[in-house]
Protein backbone atom coordinates (compact mmCIF):
# COMPACT_ATOMS: atom_id res chain seq x y z
CA UNK A 1 0.00 0.00 0.00
CA UNK A 2 1.45 3.19 -0.51
CA UNK A 3 0.46 6.94 1.07
CA UNK A 4 -0.56 9.95 -1.26
CA UNK A 5 -1.27 13.50 -0.21
CA UNK A 6 -3.98 14.97 -1.95
CA UNK A 7 -5.77 18.32 -2.56
CA UNK A 8 -8.99 18.29 -3.97
CA UNK A 9 -12.62 20.57 -4.06
CA UNK A 10 -15.75 19.22 -2.41
CA UNK A 11 -18.87 19.99 -3.61
CA UNK A 12 -19.66 23.38 -2.16
CA UNK A 13 -16.20 24.33 -3.56
CA UNK A 14 -14.06 24.18 -0.55
CA UNK A 15 -10.66 23.35 -1.12
CA UNK A 16 -9.43 20.65 0.81
CA UNK A 17 -5.84 18.29 1.80
CA UNK A 18 -5.23 15.29 3.65
CA UNK A 19 -3.79 11.91 3.23
CA UNK A 20 -5.09 8.83 1.62
CA UNK A 21 -4.02 4.84 1.75
CA UNK A 22 -4.24 3.11 -1.29
CA UNK A 23 -2.55 0.28 -3.58
CA UNK A 24 -2.33 2.44 -6.79
CA UNK A 25 -2.72 6.02 -8.04
CA UNK A 26 -5.98 5.08 -9.82
CA UNK A 27 -7.59 3.79 -6.45
CA UNK A 28 -6.65 6.73 -4.70
CA UNK A 29 -8.20 8.82 -6.94
CA UNK A 30 -11.67 6.41 -7.58
CA UNK A 31 -11.42 7.08 -3.71
CA UNK A 32 -11.60 10.56 -3.53
CA UNK A 33 -13.96 10.26 -6.24
CA UNK A 34 -16.37 7.62 -4.14
CA UNK A 35 -16.11 10.76 -0.83
CA UNK A 36 -17.30 13.38 -3.64
CA UNK A 37 -14.15 15.00 -3.79
CA UNK A 38 -12.74 16.79 -7.02
CA UNK A 39 -9.04 15.61 -6.86
CA UNK A 40 -6.57 18.86 -7.73
CA UNK A 41 -3.41 17.55 -6.87
CA UNK A 42 -2.13 13.54 -5.90
CA UNK A 43 1.53 13.34 -5.00
CA UNK A 44 2.60 10.09 -3.29
CA UNK A 45 4.45 10.23 0.18
CA UNK A 46 7.94 9.40 0.02
CA UNK A 47 9.01 8.40 3.72
CA UNK A 48 11.48 10.98 5.28
CA UNK A 49 14.19 9.07 5.83
CA UNK A 50 14.92 8.09 1.39
CA UNK A 51 13.97 11.92 0.92
CA UNK A 52 16.54 13.14 3.63
CA UNK A 53 19.36 11.70 1.29
CA UNK A 54 18.01 13.79 -1.67
CA UNK A 55 19.77 17.48 -2.19
CA UNK A 56 17.20 19.93 -2.19
CA UNK A 57 16.99 21.28 -6.04
CA UNK A 58 16.59 24.92 -7.02
CA UNK A 59 13.68 23.36 -9.35
CA UNK A 60 11.98 21.67 -6.30
CA UNK A 61 12.50 25.05 -4.35
CA UNK A 62 10.51 27.53 -7.12
CA UNK A 63 7.79 24.74 -7.58
CA UNK A 64 7.41 24.88 -3.87
CA UNK A 65 7.16 28.72 -3.93
CA UNK A 66 4.97 29.06 -7.39
CA UNK A 67 2.56 26.80 -5.93
CA UNK A 68 1.84 29.29 -2.66
CA UNK A 69 2.45 32.23 -5.17
CA UNK A 70 -0.68 30.08 -7.11
CA UNK A 71 -2.84 29.91 -4.43
CA UNK A 72 -2.53 32.81 -3.40
CA UNK A 73 -2.91 34.57 -6.46
CA UNK A 74 -6.34 32.72 -6.14
CA UNK A 75 -7.68 33.87 -3.16
CA UNK A 76 -6.72 31.44 -0.61
CA UNK A 77 -5.47 32.45 3.13
CA UNK A 78 -2.12 32.85 3.59
CA UNK A 79 -1.64 30.63 6.49
CA UNK A 80 -4.23 28.06 4.66
CA UNK A 81 -2.20 28.00 1.55
CA UNK A 82 1.30 27.76 3.68
CA UNK A 83 -0.71 24.39 5.39
CA UNK A 84 -1.13 23.27 2.23
CA UNK A 85 2.21 23.13 1.27
CA UNK A 86 3.10 21.96 4.62
CA UNK A 87 1.13 18.25 3.76
CA UNK A 88 1.98 18.47 0.22
CA UNK A 89 6.31 18.56 0.94
CA UNK A 90 8.37 16.34 -1.28
CA UNK A 91 11.31 17.20 0.34
CA UNK A 92 12.51 17.30 4.32
CA UNK A 93 13.85 20.50 3.89
CA UNK A 94 10.80 22.51 2.39
CA UNK A 95 8.27 20.56 4.23
CA UNK A 96 10.95 21.74 7.75
CA UNK A 97 10.56 25.34 5.98
CA UNK A 98 6.72 25.36 6.06
CA UNK A 99 6.30 24.46 9.26
CA UNK A 100 7.76 26.99 10.67
CA UNK A 101 6.43 29.47 8.61
CA UNK A 102 3.25 27.85 9.39
CA UNK A 103 3.74 28.16 13.07
CA UNK A 104 5.08 31.97 12.81
CA UNK A 105 1.84 33.19 11.08
CA UNK A 106 -0.46 31.57 13.96
CA UNK A 107 1.82 34.00 16.33
CA UNK A 108 0.79 36.37 14.31
CA UNK A 109 4.55 37.52 12.06
CA UNK A 110 4.39 38.46 8.94
CA UNK A 111 5.26 35.93 5.73
CA UNK A 112 8.20 38.16 5.03
CA UNK A 113 9.43 37.70 8.81
CA UNK A 114 8.69 33.67 8.71
CA UNK A 115 10.05 33.48 5.01
CA UNK A 116 13.52 34.98 6.38
CA UNK A 117 13.46 32.70 9.27
CA UNK A 118 12.65 29.40 7.39
CA UNK A 119 16.19 28.41 6.54
CA UNK A 120 15.17 28.60 3.16
CA UNK A 121 18.40 28.90 0.77
CA UNK A 122 17.00 32.10 -1.10
CA UNK A 123 18.59 35.21 -2.92
CA UNK A 124 18.21 38.47 -1.02
CA UNK A 125 15.70 40.22 -3.66
CA UNK A 126 13.13 37.58 -2.84
CA UNK A 127 12.75 38.77 0.85
CA UNK A 128 12.85 43.05 -0.45
CA UNK A 129 10.17 41.73 -3.12
CA UNK A 130 7.66 40.08 -0.84
CA UNK A 131 8.19 43.10 2.13
CA UNK A 132 7.38 45.33 -0.90
CA UNK A 133 4.63 43.23 -1.86
CA UNK A 134 3.38 43.10 2.00
CA UNK A 135 3.33 47.04 1.73
CA UNK A 136 1.31 47.89 -1.30
CA UNK A 137 -1.14 44.79 -0.78
CA UNK A 138 0.04 42.43 -3.24
CA UNK A 139 1.82 39.83 -1.82
CA UNK A 140 0.75 37.44 -4.51
CA UNK A 141 1.86 39.22 -7.43
CA UNK A 142 5.42 40.03 -5.99
CA UNK A 143 6.26 35.96 -4.70
CA UNK A 144 5.20 35.16 -8.69
CA UNK A 145 7.70 38.08 -9.50
CA UNK A 146 10.38 36.70 -7.40
CA UNK A 147 9.33 32.98 -8.09
CA UNK A 148 9.52 34.06 -11.97
CA UNK A 149 13.01 35.53 -11.08
CA UNK A 150 14.30 32.45 -9.29
CA UNK A 151 13.39 30.23 -12.25
CA UNK A 152 15.32 32.59 -14.34
CA UNK A 153 18.78 32.88 -12.71
CA UNK A 154 18.28 28.56 -12.42
CA UNK A 155 17.63 27.91 -16.34
CA UNK A 156 20.89 30.85 -16.59
CA UNK A 157 22.72 28.42 -14.66
CA UNK A 158 21.45 24.80 -16.25
CA UNK A 159 21.98 26.88 -19.48
CA UNK A 160 25.77 28.02 -19.00
CA UNK A 161 26.86 24.47 -17.46
CA UNK A 162 24.77 22.32 -20.08
CA UNK A 163 26.65 24.18 -23.12
CA UNK A 164 29.78 23.29 -21.43
CA UNK A 165 29.10 19.55 -21.06
CA UNK A 166 30.36 18.41 -24.66
CA UNK A 167 33.17 20.66 -24.64
CA UNK A 168 34.12 18.81 -21.10
CA UNK A 169 33.66 15.62 -22.69
CA UNK A 170 35.31 16.16 -25.93
CA UNK A 171 38.33 17.67 -24.08
CA UNK A 172 38.55 15.29 -21.37
CA UNK A 173 37.74 11.93 -23.87
CA UNK A 174 41.22 13.35 -26.04
CA UNK A 175 43.51 13.68 -23.09
CA UNK A 176 42.40 10.57 -21.72
CA UNK A 177 43.23 9.30 -25.25
CA UNK A 178 46.82 10.35 -25.10
CA UNK A 179 47.22 9.31 -21.54
CA UNK A 180 46.48 5.57 -22.90
CA UNK A 181 48.49 5.62 -25.64
CA UNK A 182 51.57 6.88 -23.15
CA UNK A 183 50.76 4.44 -20.71
CA UNK A 184 50.17 1.20 -22.78
CA UNK A 185 51.55 1.84 -26.56
CA UNK A 186 54.54 4.25 -26.52
CA UNK A 187 56.00 1.81 -23.47
CA UNK A 188 56.15 -1.23 -25.98
CA UNK A 189 59.11 0.87 -27.89
CA UNK A 190 61.34 2.23 -24.72
CA UNK A 191 63.53 -0.86 -25.87
CA UNK A 192 64.33 1.77 -28.73
CA UNK A 193 65.78 4.05 -26.10
CA UNK A 194 69.56 1.84 -26.00
CA UNK A 195 70.11 3.44 -28.91
CA UNK A 196 69.16 7.09 -27.71
CA UNK A 197 72.23 8.89 -28.84
CA UNK A 198 71.44 8.33 -32.68
CA UNK A 199 67.48 8.66 -32.14
CA UNK A 200 65.74 12.46 -33.84
CA UNK A 201 65.16 14.21 -30.94
CA UNK A 202 60.92 13.43 -31.12
CA UNK A 203 61.44 10.06 -31.00
CA UNK A 204 63.34 10.39 -27.85
CA UNK A 205 61.06 12.50 -26.16
CA UNK A 206 58.05 10.32 -26.94
CA UNK A 207 59.74 7.43 -25.97
CA UNK A 208 61.35 8.89 -22.87
CA UNK A 209 57.88 10.33 -21.96
CA UNK A 210 55.99 6.69 -22.20
CA UNK A 211 58.98 5.44 -20.53
CA UNK A 212 58.59 7.84 -17.11
CA UNK A 213 54.41 7.10 -17.41
CA UNK A 214 54.90 3.84 -17.29
CA UNK A 215 57.52 3.41 -14.52
CA UNK A 216 55.89 6.26 -12.21
CA UNK A 217 52.16 5.31 -13.16
CA UNK A 218 51.11 5.39 -9.33
CA UNK A 219 52.89 8.94 -8.54
CA UNK A 220 50.94 10.07 -11.65
CA UNK A 221 47.88 8.73 -10.99
CA UNK A 222 48.21 10.35 -7.31
CA UNK A 223 49.56 13.55 -8.56
CA UNK A 224 46.22 14.25 -11.08
CA UNK A 225 44.02 12.59 -8.26
CA UNK A 226 45.38 15.52 -5.72
CA UNK A 227 45.57 18.16 -8.39
CA UNK A 228 41.75 17.24 -9.06
CA UNK A 229 40.85 17.32 -5.18
CA UNK A 230 42.81 20.92 -4.76
CA UNK A 231 40.54 21.99 -7.61
CA UNK A 232 37.30 20.61 -6.30
CA UNK A 233 37.87 22.61 -3.40
CA UNK A 234 38.83 25.47 -4.84
CA UNK A 235 35.56 25.52 -6.84
CA UNK A 236 33.82 25.27 -4.03
CA UNK A 237 34.86 28.15 -2.35
CA UNK A 238 32.61 31.23 -4.01
CA UNK A 239 35.41 33.71 -3.50
CA UNK A 240 37.86 31.44 -5.36
CA UNK A 241 35.49 30.54 -8.02
CA UNK A 242 34.86 34.31 -8.28
CA UNK A 243 38.25 35.04 -8.74
CA UNK A 244 38.33 32.29 -11.99
CA UNK A 245 35.53 33.16 -13.38
CA UNK A 246 36.92 37.11 -14.04
CA UNK A 247 39.95 35.92 -14.89
CA UNK A 248 37.92 34.67 -18.09
CA UNK A 249 37.09 38.31 -18.82
CA UNK A 250 40.25 38.48 -21.08
CA UNK A 251 39.61 35.64 -23.06
CA UNK A 252 37.96 36.25 -26.45
CA UNK A 253 34.16 35.59 -26.94
CA UNK A 254 34.16 34.08 -23.69
CA UNK A 255 34.93 37.54 -21.89
CA UNK A 256 31.96 39.19 -23.55
CA UNK A 257 29.75 36.13 -23.37
CA UNK A 258 30.35 36.46 -19.10
CA UNK A 259 29.57 39.84 -19.43
CA UNK A 260 26.41 40.04 -21.43
CA UNK A 261 24.96 37.15 -19.42
CA UNK A 262 25.62 38.89 -15.53
CA UNK A 263 24.02 42.13 -17.07
CA UNK A 264 21.26 40.05 -18.63
CA UNK A 265 20.74 39.10 -15.09
CA UNK A 266 21.26 42.33 -13.25
CA UNK A 267 19.01 44.58 -15.49
CA UNK A 268 16.15 41.58 -14.56
CA UNK A 269 16.17 41.62 -10.89
CA UNK A 270 16.70 45.46 -11.27
CA UNK A 271 13.08 45.58 -13.34
CA UNK A 272 11.72 42.79 -11.27
CA UNK A 273 12.15 45.11 -8.06
CA UNK A 274 11.49 48.28 -9.40
CA UNK A 275 7.89 46.94 -10.87
CA UNK A 276 7.60 45.83 -7.14
CA UNK A 277 7.67 49.18 -6.25
CA UNK A 278 11.23 48.97 -4.95
CA UNK A 279 13.23 52.26 -4.09
CA UNK A 280 15.89 52.86 -7.10
CA UNK A 281 18.44 53.11 -4.65
CA UNK A 282 17.72 49.56 -2.86
CA UNK A 283 17.05 47.91 -6.37
CA UNK A 284 20.13 48.54 -7.02
CA UNK A 285 21.55 47.41 -3.69
CA UNK A 286 20.21 44.43 -4.27
CA UNK A 287 20.26 43.90 -7.51
CA UNK A 288 24.34 44.47 -7.86
CA UNK A 289 24.95 41.43 -5.66
CA UNK A 290 22.86 39.21 -8.46
CA UNK A 291 26.26 39.46 -10.57
CA UNK A 292 29.17 37.14 -9.97
CA UNK A 293 31.73 38.94 -11.91
CA UNK A 294 33.47 41.25 -9.44
CA UNK A 295 34.75 44.47 -11.90
CA UNK A 296 31.17 44.48 -12.83
CA UNK A 297 29.63 44.27 -9.56
CA UNK A 298 32.64 47.21 -8.71
CA UNK A 299 31.23 49.26 -11.38
CA UNK A 300 27.33 48.58 -10.62
CA UNK A 301 28.67 49.85 -6.77
CA UNK A 302 29.79 53.22 -8.32
CA UNK A 303 26.78 53.93 -10.00
CA UNK A 304 24.64 53.20 -7.03
CA UNK A 305 26.99 55.46 -5.32
CA UNK A 306 26.54 58.30 -7.93
CA UNK A 307 22.86 57.77 -8.25
CA UNK A 308 22.66 58.02 -4.51
CA UNK A 309 24.21 61.32 -5.08
CA UNK A 310 21.53 62.90 -7.23
CA UNK A 311 22.91 61.15 -10.36
CA UNK A 312 20.37 59.60 -13.16
CA UNK A 313 20.76 55.97 -13.77
CA UNK A 314 21.33 56.38 -17.21
CA UNK A 315 24.38 59.46 -16.47
CA UNK A 316 25.87 57.11 -13.72
CA UNK A 317 25.69 53.77 -16.18
CA UNK A 318 27.06 55.97 -19.01
CA UNK A 319 30.14 57.64 -17.17
CA UNK A 320 31.17 53.88 -15.66
CA UNK A 321 30.85 52.39 -19.00
CA UNK A 322 28.99 49.51 -16.95
CA UNK A 323 26.52 48.59 -20.16
CA UNK A 324 26.53 49.12 -24.24
CA UNK A 325 25.10 52.25 -25.67
CA UNK A 326 21.84 50.59 -26.50
CA UNK A 327 21.50 49.44 -23.09
CA UNK A 328 21.85 53.22 -21.65
CA UNK A 329 19.35 54.54 -24.72
CA UNK A 330 16.97 51.96 -23.15
CA UNK A 331 17.14 52.91 -19.87
CA UNK A 332 17.30 56.69 -20.43
CA UNK A 333 13.79 56.25 -22.48
CA UNK A 334 12.74 54.35 -19.47
CA UNK A 335 13.60 57.46 -17.45
CA UNK A 336 11.91 59.99 -19.29
CA UNK A 337 8.78 58.25 -19.54
CA UNK A 338 8.57 56.36 -16.70
CA UNK A 339 8.46 53.15 -17.97
CA UNK A 340 11.73 51.97 -16.50
CA UNK A 341 11.34 48.85 -15.40
CA UNK A 342 9.65 47.91 -18.99
CA UNK A 343 13.06 49.53 -20.25
CA UNK A 344 15.50 47.19 -18.03
CA UNK A 345 13.20 44.27 -18.94
CA UNK A 346 13.99 44.52 -22.68
CA UNK A 347 17.39 45.64 -21.75
CA UNK A 348 17.78 42.35 -20.24
CA UNK A 349 16.04 40.09 -23.32
CA UNK A 350 18.39 41.68 -25.75
CA UNK A 351 21.63 41.09 -23.64
CA UNK A 352 19.98 37.56 -23.01
CA UNK A 353 19.88 36.69 -26.64
CA UNK A 354 23.32 38.58 -27.56
CA UNK A 355 24.92 36.34 -24.58
CA UNK A 356 23.35 32.93 -26.11
CA UNK A 357 24.68 33.72 -29.88
CA UNK A 358 28.22 34.60 -28.08
CA UNK A 359 27.55 31.29 -26.19
CA UNK A 360 27.11 29.43 -29.29
CA UNK A 361 29.90 30.81 -31.35
CA UNK A 362 32.56 29.99 -28.28
CA UNK A 363 31.03 26.20 -28.23
CA UNK A 364 31.41 26.17 -32.19
CA UNK A 365 35.09 27.75 -31.10
CA UNK A 366 35.74 25.62 -28.33
CA UNK A 367 35.20 22.13 -30.68
CA UNK A 368 37.92 22.55 -33.80
CA UNK A 369 40.36 23.65 -31.25
CA UNK A 370 39.39 20.79 -28.52
CA UNK A 371 40.06 18.31 -31.75
CA UNK A 372 43.28 20.57 -33.84
CA UNK A 373 44.99 20.20 -30.09
CA UNK A 374 44.12 16.46 -29.46
CA UNK A 375 45.21 15.22 -33.22
CA UNK A 376 48.23 17.43 -33.12
CA UNK A 377 49.43 15.45 -29.64
CA UNK A 378 47.87 12.19 -31.36
CA UNK A 379 50.02 12.84 -34.32
CA UNK A 380 53.04 13.86 -32.55
CA UNK A 381 53.03 10.90 -30.59
CA UNK A 382 52.62 8.17 -33.59
CA UNK A 383 55.35 10.46 -35.56
CA UNK A 384 57.82 9.93 -32.44
CA UNK A 385 56.87 6.24 -32.80
CA UNK A 386 57.53 6.00 -36.42
CA UNK A 387 60.76 7.80 -36.33
CA UNK A 388 62.07 5.69 -33.96
CA UNK A 389 61.20 2.43 -35.74
CA UNK A 390 62.85 3.90 -38.74
CA UNK A 391 65.66 4.74 -37.18
CA UNK A 392 65.81 1.66 -35.48
CA UNK A 393 65.94 -0.19 -39.02
CA UNK A 394 68.64 2.01 -40.04
CA UNK A 395 70.46 0.64 -37.52
CA UNK A 396 69.81 -2.75 -38.22
CA UNK A 397 71.45 -2.11 -41.85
Amino acid sequence: MMKFNYQAVNNEGKRLTGDITAGSPSLALRQLEQKGLTPLRLTEEQSKKRRSRRRLKAEELNVALYELATMLTAGVALSEAVAAQLKSAQHPVIEKAMEIMSNGLRQGQSFSDVLEASGLSLPVYVYQLVRAGEMTGALASSLKDAVDQMEYDRRTRDEMRSALIYPSILVGSGFSAVAIMFAFVVPKFTNLLEHADQLPLLAWFVLAAGQWTNNNATLLLAGVTLVATLLGLALSEKRIREQMINQCLHLPVLGTWLIQSQIAQWSKVLGTLLSNRVPLIEALVLSQDSTRLLRQRDLLERVTQDVRGGASLSDALEQYQAITPTGINLVRVGEKSGKLPQMLESLATLYDESSQSRMRRFLALIEPIAILIIGVMFGLIIAGIVLAITSANDLAI
